[in-house]
């Protein structure tokens, strides 16, 4: 997959303990890459990280991003010469609660990481992750595009913007000119195993129902696009392959990847779908709503800057990314499956997908 791109490259994924990281790093060792991950710390209870015994395979740097030096000795460490940056506050409401963590760590650490990519001799590309709430949501029914107004008006969402703008400033003061490759990515709400962080939908409603009781859900009509984890990150891989291999117009850009359109359904479809495959998978309203941590209501990506540069879409419906998501849950609150395999096997079954509706990843 990937034309074969990561196979025996040394590859630093930072953030590799969180839920993203964790996928990125599974399917990264898949494809024989030599991995290193850089993160501070476990973020939830059960982690991915563990359940998929990743400290055993691949190199493990306890590190903050937040401290330049720790970020520095890393690269020197490693030398990689594929970076995905991934490490971040990642939950809107927490950064509510601590707006000074969420820039110094969205921001700031982004800032680090720019900095050691710039001084690091081995380094070639790298892809940095940031989020579609990097956008100024006007509410509206259209899909943002990489060239709208960049914005936000919680602190989350508005690190997220910061980042952006000093990804594009260091890619074209200094980055570029040097030889190397920069890129961002900005994907929507995923979803999938093994995601276990608090004030999310997903893990709120598994593990509510694996103890038998019914998720108390803030916001039943917000209207998310509920990828399955692996779609995103099959764009930053073949992002990531298709810079290191110098296709022409990349570095520097920016690129939003998201579902089908059909994929866009209230907070309320994705619960009821997901509790079809979970016996007694009802839940509740919050009467007291959101308050004052206020969240997006309507958010989605325009695309077409992946597919007619890269060649990449969505592969997976509605259907398949819940049913693919339950399944991963159950077998693990079921207990007596192999999970490495089971997410091993569920990455075998996107690739096989993948090759049936004709993307260009799997090649």
């Amino acid at each position: 997959m990937f034309g074969g791109m990561y196979k025996g490259r040394r590859v630093l994924v930072t953030g590799h303990t969180g839920f993203k990281g964790s996928w990125l790093s599974h399917w990264l060792l898949d494809l024989g890459a030599d991995v290193a991950g850089f993160s501070l710390y476990l973020p939830s209870t059960p982690c991915n990280f563990e359940v998929l015994g990743l400290e055993g395979r691949l190199r493990h740097i306890v590190g903050d991003v937040r401290d330049a030096a720790a970020v520095q000795a890393a690269f020197d460490e490693f030398r990689p010469e594929i970076v995905f940056h991934l490490a971040a506050q990642a939950i809107v409401r927490t950064s509510y609660d601590e707006p000074k963590l969420t820039f110094d760590t969205n921001l700031g650490g982004t800032v680090n990481v720019l900095e050691a990519v710039r001084a690091t001799p081995s380094v070639r590309t790298a892809i940095f992750i940031t989020s579609d709430k990097c956008y100024e949501n006007v509410e509206w029914e259209f899909g943002y595009r990489e060239t709208d107004r960049l914005g936000g008006k919680d602190p989350y969402s508005a690190s997220k913007a910061c980042a952006e703008i000093a990804i594009s400033a260091y890619a074209r003061s200094f980055i570029t000119a040097s030889g190397k490759r920069i890129a961002s990515t900005r994907a929507g709400n995923v979803i999938g195993g093994g995601d276990w962080a608090k004030d999310r939908i997903v893990p709120d409603c598994a593990r509510a129902w694996a103890a038998g009781d019914s998720p108390v859900i803030r916001s039943p009509g917000a209207t998310r696009p509920w990828q399955h984890v692996l779609e995103p990150l099959s764009g930053y891989l073949w992002l990531g392959a298709c810079v290191e291999s110098g296709r022409e117009g990349l570095a520097g850009e920016a690129f939003n990847f998201g579902p089908h359109a059909e994929v866009n359904q209230p907070v309320s479809r994705l619960i009821d779908e997901m509790g079809k495959t979970w016996a007694g998978g009802g839940w509740l309203p919050d009467p007291a709503g959101t308050g004052a941590k206020a969240e997006a209501g309507l958010l989605k990506l325009c695309c077409d800057k992946a597919l007619q540069r890269l060649g990449w879409q969505a592969v997976m419906s509605f259907a398949e990314t819940v049913a693919m998501t339950a399944e991963w849950y159950r077998a693990f609150y079921d207990g007596g499956t192999d999970m490495r395999d089971l997410t091993s096997r569920q990455l075998e079954t996107f690739a096989r997908l993948g090759r049936q509706r004709d993307a260009r990843w799997p090649e």
